[in-house]
């Protein structure tokens, strides 16, 4: 199977800020919550086979030696081995992701929620005449109602169909932290957005030879190419790649002013 054909949803930017847009204007109660071990609450829907080695093959004999210790087997250099049948989705499995999201769908469905059409990461509900939001990013979720009892309610709920084993990880107030993201809804009306912390870690991971200022993202010669530049070398390429990616969530969500701007008119026409 391919990625695409077992990618899981997930709540889309435009989504979550006009969310928490509403939250500040109606002066809802905000909650975050995160699902310990979300994937294993889900179901395995197929025969999916993986092999212990070694040291893990060993623990889990050591767990139940009259279920697992008949199944070992030995390679020629004495090395022991299990295969296994997982029964539930399993961190690293292509589709793990994709089966909590439906688990996690179908279980806000059974409480009354409706899905939203546009985004299947959204579930709204009227509960005591008034909207109830639920939205999720994976297993990381933001639960909205101008009621708090109503959002103490679902969280309640939340755990006992998903925090019998570990308790859910719930942050309450009117500053949030939400996918790298700080929410701040302490003025009246208003929320604003920000990622001091993930930029100041950023800077910290890059080198100090990249300390250099410049009055705009974009130069005259951003796009020109040298094809006879030597390639990075392993480590150097891994670390501009990460970075590049990390610029890249953060302009997308709360630094705009970091993408690129039009090119001058002059250079177009060159």
């Amino acid at each position: 199977m391919s990625k695409t054909e077992v990618s899981s949803p997930t709540v889309s930017l435009e989504a979550l800020m006009l969310s928490c847009a509403i939250d500040a204007k109606e002066g809802r109660y905000m909650v975050v919550a995160d699902i310990p071990r979300a994937f294993l609450h889900a179901d395995m829907d197929e025969d999916v086979h993986m092999i212990l080695e070694v040291t893990i093959a060993e623990l889990i004999v050591k767990l139940e030696p009259s279920m697992y210790r008949k199944h070992i087997w030995y390679t020629q250099r004495g090395k022991p081995m299990l295969y296994v049948q997982l029964k539930k989705a399993l961190y690293g499995t292509l589709q793990a992701a994709l089966l909590f999201w439906r688990l996690l769908s179908d279980t806000l469905q059974e409480w009354g929620f409706k899905i939203n059409a546009y985004d299947q990461c959204v579930a709204n509900k009227i509960i005591e005449g008034k909207q109830c939001t639920i939205l999720w990013h994976v297993d990381d979720l933001k639960i909205s109602h101008i009621s708090k009892q109503v959002v103490e309610d679902i969280l309640k709920k939340l755990k006992e169909k998903f925090g019998q084993d570990s308790p859910l990880t719930v942050s309450r107030g009117r500053v949030l932290e939400y996918l790298g993201m700080q929410i701040d809804y302490r003025k009246k009306g208003i929320v604003t957005f920000s990622m001091k912390e993930y930029i100041d870690k950023m800077l910290i991971e890059t080198p100090y030879d990249m300390e250099v200022n410049a009055r705009t993202p974009v130069a005259i010669h951003l796009f020109n190419t040298n094809d006879g530049a030597d390639t990075l070398p392993e480590d150097k390429a891994q670390l501009f790649h990460h970075i590049v990616a990390k610029l890249l969530y953060l302009c997308r969500r709360t630094r705009q002013d970091m993408l690129v701007s039009p090119l001058p008119y002059n250079y177009l026409k060159a």
